[in-house]
């Protein structure tokens, strides 16, 4: 499968989705074809997640523009506008295999949001990344509140959050936000793909049991339509004059 937003491979037991749309951003074309990839992914034993030239410079707000501006101030269109995003990373997060997340390069946004979904968090040196919402007069409403806190606890989630600061490499290790650091992107690459040959060799029933139990630890969706709706009620006309600026 390939798209104009999404590459799917499949290498043996491990298949590799990749982001390939400009610098990773995630636009309406970019929801629909995850939300359509999902079915797919769950054929294989291991998935692993990259960008190409980047990880992902986040949410596509100019693409995204016309469908937000209409909902300003609406709760029920708002929900509608936010909902292929939801199901995009709601079905990343409980798909029933284990899923890498490879990074390098920028990871803003959504894109930290994304990585937030997935169980497994690898990157390479020159990897940053940020909650930047704030800043523009939103509050992350994709799952990163919500998963994060699980992740790297309520002070560093809080932190990156509140002030919309981005982090590098080592202060992600750091803080628990990945687990690996590798020193190129070809090494990351190359270290995703083994750490996904290792999990394929692995029970897949007994890697299915330990995501549904770890992931019904995070009842999260109540938390969730929270963020939803305050920007439903609270975005302003100069909130998306920022966002479209980004």
């Amino acid at each position: 499968m390939t798209s104009e937003t999404l590459s799917l491979t499949f290498t043996g037991e491990v298949a590799t989705l990749t982001i390939v749309s400009k610098k990773g951003s995630m636009g309406p074309q970019f929801w629909a074809e995850m939300v359509q990839a999902l079915p797919r992914l769950s054929a294989a034993r291991v998935l692993i997640v990259r960008g190409q030239e980047l990880f992902s410079a986040g949410l596509d707000v100019k693409a995204s523009a016309a469908g937000l501006q209409e909902s300003l101030g609406n709760q029920e269109l708002f929900r509608a506008q936010v909902a292929p995003m939801h199901a995009a990373f709601e079905g990343l997060a409980a798909l029933p295999i284990p899923v890498i997340a490879a990074v390098h390069g920028w990871c803003i946004g959504a894109g930290t949001e994304l990585i937030a979904a997935c169980d497994i968090r690898l990157c390479s040196q020159g990897a940053r990344f940020s909650l930047p919402e704030v800043k523009l007069g939103i509050a992350a409403d994709l799952g990163g509140l919500q998963r994060l806190p699980g992740i790297i606890g309520q002070g560093w989630t809080r932190q990156l959050a509140l002030t919309g600061e981005p982090i590098d490499a080592d202060m992600a290790l750091r803080i628990g936000l990945v687990t690996e650091v590798l020193g190129t992107p070809e090494a990351l690459f190359e270290r995703a793909n083994a750490l996904a040959l290792h999990l394929a060799g692995l029970p897949p029933k007994a890697l299915e049991g330990t995501k549904r139990v770890l992931n019904a630890a995070l009842p999260h969706r109540e938390s969730l339509m929270q963020a939803v709706d305050w920007n439903a009620e609270h975005m302003t006309a100069e909130a998306m004059t920022s966002l479209l600026k980004k």
